[in-house]
């Protein structure tokens, strides 16, 4: 039978000191959960004096916090910092002010410098909420002039798809009703997909174009589509797909319904909104969402034998991974990146639940940028945010040379990942254990800006969310991440 602590100590008080304990050491409320075994929520209300504590609770606590009971019951009677002062101090950029908690009890003493401190504090942070809505808002063209700021069309892109979670109904019905009617089947040849585009009023051809970079060109009256033979058979047949859905869009004005409700903040993002969902509906006609889905869920998501079973290159199978979101069948959801070797993103989706910020890069202790380390076989890893999220990623390296050389083909890393409770699904996690994949995961964050690490190794600029200051006496192992009181110490 567990017991409850003494009636006689405040809950608030206790809480109180537990969330200081947990402070002064520098952890996350999601770890300390962990390890007790309870919820961040439960945690949560116990530091904040809205639950009970049990006994057996309160040893475990004291344990991982390394306080004896009777230290800890005798600093119950010392003036309690301010409850607004002490939810400050979760805040990272408070944290790296080497404030102690003598500093803050004392700074608590006044109640005027409390209120001041806590105004000041929240009137920075809906400051930096107001910046950020202000970007957006003058990220529209004014006057047929582009604004220079970050909020880009394929942000806007990238959040369009992610509110519908990639998911088109309409498109993959009409891509089924096609393949039927032309009898394309799961894997269509490229004869079979010139014969399609025959049938819709289009005559494909095949040219030489050494000199330059387009691999596909309609004419003006739309009769004829050329396409160039330097692409190899898979990238063609998709090329193909592609034209196919084009002229279905032309004839059919597929697209409209998608779009008629959507207000775009730049002109470049219709057309570019047309453009992926062109290539959503070829990857619904190469890769027919049942048959797709069967073999996925068959193979535990092998993207390499996906890749034979459906004749067609592996980034195409990556992409239509991600496209599996139908309510009454739906796959594993995946987020997807894809990478050069100088770590620029060219495509990205966050179908997991994954952070991903705009305009800002990635982290690169992720998998995706691992990946060229070796190229030869596929990086696998868990990857831990700071929030306590955990995912599994694998990611490979694919090239396209041109003329026998890489540096004038084409080189990128394309990254898959899954929530880790989804690990299992996969084969690419049978060599890894499921058993505490957070003691294995890789420390990650969003993006070095954005991320709270104070002791990250890569950091290439120093974190908003920290007071940078420069100490030629302290150096750490990377000269943007912060000097924190545990440093010092």
């Amino acid at each position: 039978m567990e017991v409850d602590v003494p009636s006689g100590v405040e809950p608030a008080a206790l809480g109180r000191r537990l969330r200081a304990l947990r402070l002064e050491r520098e952890l996350q409320q999601a770890e300390v959960a962990r390890r007790l075994s309870v919820s961040p929520a439960y945690l949560s209300l116990i530091e904040n004096g809205k639950r009970s504590l049990k006994l057996p609770l309160l040893f475990r606590a004291l344990a991982l916090y390394d306080v004896g009971i009777e230290e800890f019951m005798g600093s119950l009677s010392e003036r309690p910092v301010d409850d607004a002062l002490a939810r400050l101090l979760d805040e990272p950029l408070l944290r790296s002010l080497d404030l102690s908690e003598g500093d803050v009890r004392a700074l608590g003493a006044d109640e005027s410098v409390v209120t001041t401190i806590t105004t000041l504090f929240n009137l920075y942070k809906n400051t930096r909420s107001q910046l950020d809505q202000v970007t957006l808002k003058m990220s529209r063209r004014d006057q047929g002039e582009q604004l220079a700021f970050d909020y880009t069309p394929y942000d806007e892109v990238t959040d369009f798809l992610e509110q519908r979670q990639n998911w088109f109904g309409s498109l993959e019905a009409r891509a089924e009703e096609i393949s039927e009617q032309m009898h394309l089947g799961p894997a269509p040849t490229q004869r079979q997909l010139v014969d399609a585009l025959a049938q819709l009023g289009v005559t494909a051809r095949f040219v030489d174009d050494p000199s330059g970079s387009v691999i596909r060109r309609w004419d003006e009256a739309r009769t004829e589509v050329a396409l160039s033979k330097t692409m190899f058979a898979q990238r063609a047949k998709f090329q193909l797909a592609c034209a196919i859905a084009l002229k279905v869009f032309e004839q059919e004005r597929s697209c409209d319904p998608i779009l008629e409700s959507y207000r775009a903040r730049h002109v470049e993002t219709e057309p570019l909104l047309k453009i992926h969902l062109a290539n959503y509906f070829a990857g619904a006609l190469l890769l027919p969402y049942g048959a797709f889905l069967h073999e996925a869920q068959t193979s535990r998501y092998d993207v390499e034998l996906l890749a034979r079973r459906f004749s067609t290159s592996y980034e195409t199978i990556a992409h239509r991974l991600c496209n599996l979101s139908d309510p009454t069948r739906r796959g594993v959801p995946m987020h997807f990146l894809r990478v050069d070797c100088a770590g620029n993103i060219s495509k990205k989706y966050s179908g997991s639940g994954i952070r991903f910020a705009h305009h800002e890069g990635s982290c690169p202790k992720l998998a995706v940028h691992l990946a060229f380390l070796t190229p030869s076989v596929i990086t696998k890893q868990y990857s831990r945010f700071p929030d306590g999220s955990t995912y599994f990623e694998f990611a490979k390296v694919v090239t396209d040379p041109r003329g026998g050389s890489l540096a004038r083909g084409t080189t990128y890393a394309i990254g898959l990942g899954v929530n880790a409770r989804d690990a299992k699904h996969l084969a690419y996690a049978d060599e890894l254990p499921f058993a505490d994949p957070l003691k294995m995961a890789v420390p990650v964050g969003t993006t070095c800006r954005f991320c709270e690490r104070a002791d990250c190794n890569m950091r290439s600029a120093p974190s908003y969310k920290y007071a940078f200051k420069v100490d030629q006496y302290v150096k750490k192992d990377n000269f943007f991440s912060p000097v924190v009181k545990l440093d010092r110490s």
